[in-house]
């Protein structure tokens, strides 16, 4: 019977150590990713800080070599494309200038200084602007971010209304009435996303960063041009069709311009 006894509690034992061995490899995993999160940030912030003492030294190019490595890298913020930008207008280069100041505010829409230096270049490049529909200026006070985050807690809250008045023992007309308010802010919500989205400002927004780009009737050089483009020119990519994008152009217009010269605001 002992010997019975000794050998179940070896069996737990050995159990018991493969258990802790599996929760100490865990552990050991999880310090690993850390430690390696933890240097790639640091990583980062080195090469954020040299790319920054390139700028403050008046090396515009080199400046523009590291942050443009970041950018590749991911590690994407508002204050990154904001720099990028003023190393592109120090270098005279307006189009790419208003490129990241516009990434910038796509990031962080209440940077001050990345829109009021987005203006200045836009004045020194005189680009040409889409002008935003009726209902885009009205919804424009808020992001799409934010009315995502209203659009889903009022959707949420309203199913809570719901389950209430069906299951409830009595209807209240309190609940009623916030039922009607919260499908309302969760229509209004899902209208300003569906808006913002296909606007002016929207996903398909792109500058053309490059000089001397012509919108043109059709997908070749030698056709008719529709619209001259000064470098920073806002469009809205509609289609793409090999290397060629069709887009909504300011003035309402529309035409068809290189790829190669379109870069999208969002990446």
């Amino acid at each position: 019977m002992n010997l019975g006894k000794h050998s179940s509690a070896s069996v737990l034992a050995r159990r018991g150590g493969r258990g802790g061995s599996r929760y100490i490899a865990a552990i050991y995993f999880a310090i690993i990713c850390i430690a390696a999160v933890s240097s790639a940030l640091a990583q980062s912030d080195a090469e954020f800080a040299k790319a920054n003492q390139e700028y403050a030294q008046g090396h515009f190019k080199e400046a523009i070599s590291g942050y443009e490595a970041l950018v590749r890298a991911g590690q994407w913020s508002a204050n990154l494309f904001y720099d990028l930008g003023n190393a592109y207008f120090r270098t005279g280069d307006f189009g790419h200038a208003i490129l990241n100041y516009e990434r910038a505010l796509a990031l962080e829409r209440h940077h001050p200084e990345a829109r009021a230096n987005l203006q200045i270049a836009r004045d020194e490049a005189r680009a040409l602007e889409m002008q935003p529909s009726a209902p885009e200026r009205y919804l424009q006070f808020a992001s799409i971010n934010q009315y995502s985050i209203a659009a889903a807690l009022a959707f949420w809250l309203a199913v809570f209304c719901i389950a209430r008045l069906l299951f409830g023992r009595r209807r209240s007309a309190a609940t009623i009435l916030l039922l009607v308010f919260l499908l309302f802010v969760f229509a209004i919500g899902t209208f300003a996303i569906y808006e913002l989205d296909r606007g002016s400002k929207g996903r398909g927004l792109a500058i053309v960063a490059d000089k001397d780009v012509q919108a043109r009737l059709a997908t070749a050089d030698t056709a008719n041009s529709v619209l001259a483009l000064p470098p920073g020119s806002e469009v809205k990519i509609l289609s793409t069709r090999g290397d060629w994008v069709y887009a909504a152009l300011p003035n309402n217009l529309r035409g068809w311009i290189p790829a190669k010269n379109a870069e999208q605001v969002r990446l």
